[in-house]
Formats: structure tokens, sequence, C-alpha cells
């Protein structure tokens, strides 16, 4: 990990099985928040969005939000805004699915007549601002481990919380 890295417990989410493919995935440091995720038919029973919807949300949220910014810091007021992601998918040479590409379309509503010069500005560098979509651009890696000997004391401290 480099000195540019922020590693925090408050950034972990936690993913616990319900039953099937069905997980309730909660978020610490967030209030009341809990999302619960699914795999369609015939895995799961599409209770709730599944991985690739859920990575598409996350681009689609950081690219609104990413222009949201730009467009605020520029004295511009963005009074509402609709963003649809759709992720397409297909299979790799080795039969896998893959998520292949997001199609992110962002549809804001600005109040009154922006200077157009700070609107175009903000067109040309809010997807910069967005730390989700710069990470699924370059490839993030991703470490994944497995540990079937803590798995008991990981719930006893998860149930006194």
């Amino acid at each position: 990990m480099s000195s540019q890295t922020v590693a925090s417990n408050k950034n972990k989410v936690i993913l616990e099985l319900e039953r099937g493919y069905r997980f309730k995935v909660t978020f610490p440091d967030a209030i009341n928040t809990t999302l619960m995720m699914d795999e369609p038919p015939p895995l799961g029973e599409m209770r709730g969005p599944n991985a690739s919807r859920v990575l598409a949300a996350s681009i689609a949220n950081c690219l609104s939000a990413s222009l949201i910014f730009c467009l605020t810091k520029s004295g511009i007021i963005v009074k509402s805004m609709k963003t649809e992601a759709e992720p397409l998918l297909a299979r790799n040479k080795e039969g896998y699915w893959r998520v292949i590409r997001v199609n992110v379309s962002i549809y804001p509503e600005l109040e009154g007549n922006p200077d157009q010069t700070k609107v175009r500005r903000c067109l040309e560098i809010f997807e910069n601002y967005c730390v989700v979509t710069g990470a699924v651009r370059s490839g993030l890696t991703v470490e994944a481990k497995v540990d079937l000997q803590n798995y008991s004391s990981l719930k006893e401290n998860s149930d006194r919380h």
C-alpha cells in the first residue's frame, strides 16, 4: 500500500448470506442502510439487484456526483438529474460471463441560463473526478481471500455490535 492509499474500516462493506444467492449488504458507517442483492432466476429470486447492476449503479452514481461537483464549483445550479446505466455482459474466451461495458446516460436539468463555457468545461473534465469509473477503466486490483478458520469468531464479533 502506498502512502497515497486511503484505507479505513469505515469504507468496509459487509455481506451476509440470507438464503440461496440473496445477501444482506450493510455499510457500518451509514445510518440504517441495508441493500439486498440477489441473482436472477434460475439461480436466485431477483429480490434485489445482482452485482452487475450494482456495479453499473456505482459507476452511474459516481459520474453523476462528479458532474454535480464540477457544475456546483462553477456556480451552476443543478435543479434535478436523472441517470441511467446499463451493464452489458458477454462471455469471455473461457466461457465466463463478464461485464464488458457500462453505458451511462446523464440527464441534468440546470437552472436558468448557465455560462456555456463553464458547462462545456465541466463536460470535458467531470469524469476525472469519479474514483469508481477511473478505477474500473484502469483495471483495479482485487484481493480475494477465503478464511475458513475464522468465520465463527467473525460472526461472534458482528453479533455483539
